[in-house]
């Protein structure tokens, strides 16, 4: 492993990252990626991302979301709802509970997808392989009592 990707993994676990990173990275990540006309993503650098747009859980209307992703064989992508190790879920899964349907911006492309919930066996397996991915994801699991959300985007 890359000695900067180790440190990177490092300062990602820990609480004062987890306290401003929330803040600055989909900030930073929303103004490039529009500035780039969707071509770009700054944290897809350290990590693979998407842009999510789906819509609000309350509102209906569409909020856009850049996130870490895990790019799954077969054409799939897993969403991690880590929050950085915060104790609430984030606003995103809340979305995609109550709208499945969504879309992400992958590479530069626009592309419908369909989220679904992971649990049991299937949630199990998906969080060994994201705790393989990036394991700065256990430290946030420690760190909090609720149970991280996994959602599998398979296109539509």
């Amino acid at each position: 492993m890359p000695v900067g990707l180790r440190m990177l993994q490092k300062v990602s676990s820990t609480r004062a990252f987890a306290k401003v990173a929330p803040r600055f990275i989909p900030a930073m990540d929303r103004a490039v990626h529009r500035l780039t006309g969707g071509k770009v993503l700054l944290s897809a650098r350290m990590l693979p991302g998407v842009v999510l747009t789906a819509k609000g859980a309350k509102s209906g209307q569409p909020r856009v979301t850049p996130l870490a992703c895990m790019p799954e064989p077969g054409g799939s992508w897993l969403l991690v709802g880590s929050n950085f190790g915060r104790p609430g879920h984030p606003a995103w899964t809340a979305n995609l509970l109550a709208h499945p349907d969504a879309e992400i911006s992958w590479r530069g492309e626009s592309l419908p997808v369909r989220a679904r919930l992971l649990t049991g066996d299937e949630r199990a397996e998906a969080w060994r392989a994201a705790l393989v991915f990036w394991p700065p994801y256990a430290t946030y699991q420690a760190r909090i009592e609720r149970e991280i959300r996994l959602f599998r985007l398979t296109r539509v």
